[in-house]
Order: C-alpha cells, then structure tokens, then sequence
C-alpha cells in the first residue's frame, strides 16, 4: 500500500497539473482567436481604406486626362477662330485699298506706293491661309456667295455670277466673308 501511495501520491500532481494546463490552454486560445480576429478586422479596414485611395487617384486620373485632352481640343478649335476674326476685322481695310487703286490719281508715286501697300497686305493675309473665293463668271454657290441681285441676261447661263460687288474670302474651308454677286437667270 506505500507503494501505492507513492504512486498515487506521485500521479496526484500530475493528474492536477492537467487540467490547469488545459484550462490555461482554453484561456488563451480564445485570447489568440480575439486577437485574430482584431488583427482581421483591422486588415480589412486597410484593405478599405486602400481600395477607397486607389478609386479616388484612378478617378483623378481619369478626371485629369479628361481635362488634359479637353484643353487640347479646345486649343485646337480657338486657334483658327482667332485667325479668322482677324482676317475679317482686316478685310475692310483691304475693300478700302481696292477702292483708293480704281480712284484716279495724278501722282504716280502716290499710286505706286498705295499698290505696294495693297500687294504686301495681301501677301500677309495669303502667308496665313486666306484666299479669294472665286467668284465672276462661276456657278453661284450659296455656302461661298451671297445674291443680292438677279439679272436677266442671254448671254450668261442659269446661276452664273455675272457680277462681284464684295469680293468673299476664306481661310481653309471655312468663310470668313461671303462675296456679294449679282447672279444671272
């Protein structure tokens, strides 16, 4: 029986130990699983928070290349249109110099230097892209001519501008200034 008692006696703290090994076991795997789940949690909060960045920077991006290529279009489009508004602002005074040459004049040298004025306004004008539109003697086009008269004459075909009152012009294929004809029936 002494011997049963050793061993008994001798087991006894071992078969204590166990349970507070399990039982300190149970407590911190609940504390492990919290601290888990804590730390997923808190991975899909980053994860948010860095999907919601990078949507924003996409759509700033997205917004800048918008902008970008808007600006491009538009300078595009203003370029010409502030060409032609010169042209047109400059027309008058080319009418005038082709009015101030058919006047006659008794100074040549008055003359010659209000034709080398005309030619050198014209030269400026043709080296930015603006150019007479045809006019006497076609067929009237009403996206180039503007009729203000109607003729009847035999010896012109139907449509034909028998004559130019305003000359028209144009840079390209846009008009800057329609001609003012007078159209034969």
């Amino acid at each position: 029986m002494s011997e049963k008692k050793k061993k008994t006696a001798a087991d006894t703290p071992a078969e204590n130990t166990a349970p507070a090994q399990e039982a300190a076991e149970t407590r911190e795997a609940p504390a492990e699983d919290s601290a888990a789940e804590n730390i997923g949690e808190e991975l899909e909060q980053l994860q948010k928070q860095l999907d919601s960045a990078n949507d924003k920077l996409l759509r700033t991006l997205a917004e800048y290349d918008n902008y970008r290529k808007r600006s491009a279009k538009e300078k595009e489009t203003i370029y010409p249109e502030a060409k032609c508004d010169v042209a047109a602002k400059i027309l008058p005074v080319l009418d005038n110099f082709e009015r101030a040459l058919a006047a006659p004049c008794q100074d040549p040298d008055f003359k010659k230097g209000v034709e080398m004025i005309f030619h050198s306004l014209v030269a400026a004008l043709t080296s930015v892209g603006v150019e007479e539109i045809p006019s006497e003697g076609e067929v009237f086009d009403p996206n180039l001519h503007n009729a203000v008269m109607h003729v009847e004459d035999d010896s012109l075909k139907e449509n034909i501008i028998a004559e130019v009152f305003q000359k028209g012009y144009r840079l390209g294929d846009r008009v800057i200034r329609h001609a003012m004809v007078k159209v034969a029936n």
